[in-house]
């Protein structure tokens, strides 16, 4: 897969928020844990099939890698694919959070 370029696109709300929890989840991030992560940590229901789209769209833009862990007997000896940002990635979730940030700048007595 060939590096990200500069114009890499800015990242989505979605997509954002699946980043966050792949770092957060370190070596555990996998479709299934990304969605509970994010269904526990934002109240709001996620279909694994949402996380995985997103992941792949995320991979083909160099923001995440993917790798295959061990067949499990509890999976049928199915191999669950683990998911890992890349220094882009990380870089464009600091974008993102930075853009956030900016745009709430000031906004505390409205927010409130």
């Amino acid at each position: 897969m060939p590096p990200p370029s500069a114009a890499s696109p800015p990242l989505r709300e979605f997509e954002l928020v699946v980043l966050l929890a792949v770092l957060g989840l370190r070596d555990q991030a996998y479709p299934v844990s990304i969605r509970d992560a994010i269904e526990e940590r934002t109240r709001r229901k996620v279909s694994r099939a949402a996380v995985f789209i997103t992941l792949e769209r995320l991979e083909r833009h160099g923001f995440v890698t993917s790798r295959y862990g061990d067949p499990t007997p509890v999976r049928g000896g199915r191999a669950k694919r683990f998911f890992r940002a890349t220094r882009t990635g990380i870089a464009a979730v600091k974008g993102g959070l930075h853009v956030i940030q900016s745009m709430t700048a000031g906004l505390d007595k409205v927010l409130e």
